[in-house]
């Protein structure tokens, strides 16, 4: 079939196969380039939401980078009845051919993380690797959970706390910059979306993992979070998600006693840069921060992506020589290019300039565009689109 992108407001319901195969060849060829040296990095790993962003980055990172087995666990549709797949269903496939043409072992794990079930599934199969996991990595990006202790399902919010939020947006379908008004959160808001989004889930995994002695002594087990600038701070690190966010970080810090004291092991939050993603495309006033936050990054030559993002984590943080350097929260700042003083100084600087005419101008929108559609295999320049497909 011939496959074309179909957008539905932030979200491309389609994904080409082919384009998705390319974007990983990409990716893991950058990966390779950025070799750990011998003895350095992990040799079995988890990934928990490996299929899109910085999750799945993660996982080329450590096969391509390091020469590491891995188990990825996410939650993606095949094609069926005539649509595609889902653009990491695509990615997972393609990352496991390339890492089965390099003598890699990859598992993979389809179904709703945090569930009983899938936690259950993924032991079984880690057994699989031939060893303990030295390297877990949490990515989950879901606006709904079901906690299996007691069967209820909590849905996340995106919303401000205390009082009506205003501020310019971008209408990424129209390219129109226009005013946005958010009604503040209600205390069931925070609850929800903190059950989702928060650290709950990622203690009832390490807990799981440890019980079954599939966490290797000195294992670091790493959950990504964000901050960003001042511009987004009230809907997003002052608002509901970022009251989740918090709670990650405090657990971090749980974590990390429970692995000193069962294992000698070590857990971080590492504090990402703003990319292009499912989800950060779903967040009012993101996309166009984003975007002129490309064009100065572009400008100063410090712009980085998800795979970049993460090679730079383990190469520079992780395993580096003695412990990755944090913040005075124990964080791992991989956003301290983005939130340098020059970078933000502009933003500053250029974000009440901003209106639709000026847009091109200012910004980098069209490669925020451009990097939108490539999540899904689409807007690549070496495919040819009007080809028929293999879905």
């Amino acid at each position: 079939m011939i496959v074309s992108p179909k957008i539905r407001g932030f979200v491309c319901i389609t994904a080409h196969p082919t384009g998705c195969f390319a974007n990983m060849a990409e990716q893991i060829a950058y990966a390779k380039e950025q070799s750990l040296p011998a003895g350095k990095g992990p040799k079995r790993v988890l990934v928990i939401g490996a299929s899109t962003g910085y999750g799945l980055s993660s996982r080329v990172t450590a096969a391509f980078s390091c020469s590491a087995d891995t188990l990825g666990v996410y939650f993606e549709r095949e094609a069926t009845n005539g649509r595609t797949g889902t653009a990491g269903h695509y990615n997972s496939q393609a990352f496991c051919e390339a890492a089965e043409m390099a003598g890699l072992k990859a598992i993979d794990v389809n179904g709703d993380a945090f569930s009983d079930e899938v936690k259950d599934e993924t032991i079984e199969k880690a057994k699989a690797l031939g060893g303990q996991f030295d390297l877990v990595v949490y990515s989950l990006a879901s606006p709904r959970r079901t906690d299996p202790s007691d069967g209820q399902s909590y849905k996340a919010c995106l919303k401000p706390i205390g009082a009506v939020y205003k501020n310019q947006t971008l209408d990424t379908d129209k390219g129109e910059v226009k005013e946005i008004s958010i009604d503040p959160a209600s205390e069931d808001d925070v609850l929800n979306t903190t059950k989702v989004m928060g650290g709950e889930d990622w203690k009832a995994w390490t807990e799981a993992l440890l019980d079954a002695d599939l966490l290797a002594p000195g294992a670091t087990n790493v959950a990504y979070s964000y901050i960003g600038p001042q511009v987004t701070w009230p809907i997003y690190r002052n608002g509901t998600i970022g009251r989740a966010k918090e709670d990650l970080e405090q657990t971090a810090g749980e974590l990390m006693s429970l692995m000193e004291g069962r294992i000698g092991g070590k857990a971080y939050v590492s504090v990402n840069k703003a990319v292009v993603t499912q989800a950060s495309s779903a967040i009012p006033v993101v996309p166009l921060y984003v975007s002129l936050l490309f064009k100065i990054m572009k400008e100063k030559g410090s712009h980085e992506g998800c795979i970049e993002q993460t090679c730079r984590l383990f190469r520079d943080r992780l395993y580096a020589d003695g412990d990755p350097e944090r913040d005075d929260l124990g964080r791992i700042r991989l956003d301290d290019w983005e939130m340098s003083s020059d970078i933000q100084e502009t933003i500053i600087e250029r974000w009440p300039l901003l209106n639709t005419e000026n847009l091109f101008e200012l910004t980098d929108f069209e490669g925020y565009r451009k990097e939108f559609l490539k999540l899904f295999g689409f807007g690549r320049a070496d495919i040819d689109y009007s080809a028929e497909v293999e879905v």
